[in-house]
């Protein structure tokens, strides 16, 4: 199969696993991180197969959206081989998509320039507009407020923790999305995502400004 099949297809693939996804990791998001991930790393000098099939399937993996890391792993493992994938080219993009999520900044940093781009344009996607309104959906699937100011911003977060923890849509937002502009690893990644933090900085101020007083 070439190159350009495996993507067709394994964009298919994902999109009927999630197209109805509720918390803001759907379709869309994957098409978006896709997109941009391949610009990057057009720019940047990765290798683009690699990219763009670890963005298709690298929420495939998330317990956010699948019922277990374990079963979604199987499942994407059993997809790459059946599409044509090389041993070692299906080892290089399990290694990013198991790496590269945030949770709760505990990860250790990723080491291959591809996994970078793929970190970098999932996490372009948590920030700006489109970060404010992801943040937002997922914080009420979860049952989180929109804002709590009785809740202390947490600084360090196990896994556990930011999964499961007490927090808010806002305070998701210096537990998070106010660090990921420093954390950008590529020079396009870095460039791209200045302008989504300052989007972020002037949200949260208008938005802490509608509040009012906290008493």
């Amino acid at each position: 199969m070439n190159q350009q099949k495996m993507i067709e297809e394994t964009k298919e693939w994902v999109k009927k696993q999630l197209l109805n996804e509720k918390t803001g990791h759907d379709w869309y998001h994957i098409k978006r991180v896709t997109e941009q991930a391949v610009e990057i790393a057009t720019i940047e000098g990765a290798n683009p197969l690699i990219v763009t099939l670890a963005a298709l399937t690298h929420d495939l993996i998330d317990d956010k959206v699948v019922r277990s890391e374990e079963e979604g792993l199987r499942n994407v493992q059993s997809w790459l081989r059946s599409i044509g994938t090389t041993e070692s080219d299906l080892r290089h993009i399990i290694q990013i998509i198991t790496t590269m999520s945030f949770k709760g900044g505990t990860n250790k940093p990723v080491t291959t320039l591809e996994a970078q781009v793929v970190q970098d344009a999932d996490r372009l996607d948590a920030i700006g507009a489109i970060g404010v309104a992801r943040t937002f959906i997922y914080a009420g699937k979860k049952g989180d407020p929109m804002y709590d100011p009785a809740l202390s911003i947490r600084e360090t977060l196990s896994l556990d923790e930011y999964r499961n923890g007490q927090s808010s849509a806002v305070g998701h937002f210096y537990e998070k999305l106010l660090k990921l502009k420093d954390l950008m690893n590529t020079n396009e990644g870095k460039k791209r995502a200045h302008k989504r933090h300052e989007f972020l900085e002037n949200f949260l101020e208008q938005f802490l400004h509608e509040w009012g007083s906290n008493e």
